[in-house]
């Protein structure tokens, strides 16, 4: 009798990681999410023109990117842990510094240090979580930990409105520096070095050991995969930085009214993301390429997401335009999840930090250039701010629509690890 051959499985304490992680990015979003919440009390306090926010909003990406690929690189090297520590440190002390007297200058200075310490944090915990859990098992528990992100947004909202309405925006960024402390805390006590290491194969069973940098960067999946996420990442910049602002200025909501609404974005994200990841899980468990389960699926998300930001503007009532936001920024988030993913098959262990950080750092670079795109037209759009905001709203569906649709057609995993292994220089180190 031939014995049942057993699937893969995730290392013991891989789901405590994942609650950790998870609290990481839940302080990791809410960091950023102030910013917008605060942003009409911000920019009357210090008199800022709605461009000179929207370069507050972009400085915070300023070093994000070339931070990410530095830390990639030394996360190859070293124990992903540490790195995920000096993070929490940074973010936390970035924030005190707000509590006092405040210029333009200075929220600009500490906004870019900020960025440095967050632009690895995504890929760098994902490096992290990926060492708990192989391959086929990656989705849920990954889609799981990003949802920090929405949930804690979600959960810091009304708490980080109190806070400034009742005493002031200034205390509530002095609230996240001790949120971050006590983060920092619990990964000292509880945090741990996973020690799964996937191996990279054809469908031959060809081993990948190493690939060069240009082939893993210069190829159609992670090409592709960079456009879709650019896209997807275009609009969560402009939710964190634009939404609120648009809701008061654009729509004549109150801040308190502005800070519910806010939340509804963030509302939708878990149930989209690990529904989708969930179902990408399901169709790979039964055999579906992952072209289709990770690739199709995660840039038609973008894809719709960003017509229906296209189409906003035309909706009849708030609702509606906003109805229509919601699922424009929420849908595309399925490819955080599903284009790492994408990026951790292809990739051999030993350059997966790196890849993932680069990946990271080439579609967050959208939060550099669609804040102040949108705070510029909105500047120009004079009396009618509400013209402004559905423009930069619509460039943003453009973009996201093309890059979801290059993204459906070009990601194909099992495709790049073929030629991957076929190349002589690969075949060459396999017959030795």
């Amino acid at each position: 009798m031939v014995p049942a051959t057993k699937g893969p499985v995730a290392q013991k304490g891989g789901w405590a990681i994942v609650v950790l992680l998870f609290f990481f990015m839940l302080t990791n979003f809410a960091d950023k999410a102030v910013i917008g919440l605060a942003g009409v009390p911000i920019m009357k306090e210090l008199n800022l023109t709605p461009k000179e926010f929207g370069l507050v909003n972009s400085s915070f990406f300023f070093l994000f990117s070339l931070s990410a690929i530095a830390t990639g690189f030394i996360v190859n090297h070293v124990q992903s842990r540490w790195a995920l520590l000096a993070m929490g440190i940074i973010w936390s002390l970035t924030q005190f510094p707000m509590v006092g007297t405040v210029s333009l200058a200075t929220l600009i200075v500490f906004r870019i240090v900020l960025g440095a310490g967050e632009g690895p944090a995504y890929p760098v915990a994902l490096h992290a979580l990926y060492k708990w859990f192989p391959n086929e098992l990656r989705t849920l528990p990954t889609a799981v930990f990003a949802q920090g992100a929405s949930i804690g947004v979600v959960l810091a909202i009304p708490i980080l409105n109190y806070v400034i309405e009742r005493f002031s925006w200034h205390w509530a960024f002095g609230l996240l520096g001790i949120a971050g402390l006590v983060w920092v805390v619990a990964w000292i006590l509880w945090g741990r070095e996973g020690s799964i290491a996937a191996e990279i194969v054809d469908d031959s069973g060809r081993l990948v050991e190493r690939v060069p940098y240009t082939r893993l960067l210069l190829n159609g999946t992670i090409l592709s995969g960079f456009a879709a996420g650019f896209g997807a990442y275009w609009g969560l910049s402009l939710l964190v930085g634009w939404f609120t602002p648009y809701l008061i200025t654009g729509l004549g909501y109150s801040q308190t009214d502005a800070s519910w609404i806010t939340t509804l974005p963030w509302m939708a994200y878990p149930f989209i993301i690990i529904s989708i990841g969930w179902l990408s899980q399901y169709l790979l468990a039964r055999g579906v390429s992952t072209r289709l389960a990770r690739g199709v699926l995660g840039g038609g998300g973008v894809a719709f997401g960003g017509m229906c930001l296209a189409l906003m503007a035309s909706m009849p009532g708030d609702r509606l335009k906003i109805a229509m936001m919601i699922l424009g920024i929420a849908v595309p988030g399925v490819i955080f999840t599903l284009g790492h993913a994408v990026v951790s098959e292809i990739t051999p262990v030993p350059q997966r930090g790196a890849m993932l950080a680069i990946h990271n750092a080439v579609i967050t670079s959208a939060g550099l250039i669609g804040p102040y795109v949108m705070g510029s037209v909105v500047q120009t759009a004079g009396a009618s701010p509400a013209e402004g905001y559905h423009r930069g709203f619509l460039i943003c569906g453009v973009v996201a629509m093309t890059g979801g649709v290059a993204g459906m057609i070009f990601m194909r995993p099992q495709s790049e690890i073929a030629r991957f292994a076929a190349t002589p220089r690969l075949k060459q180190a396999l017959a030795e």
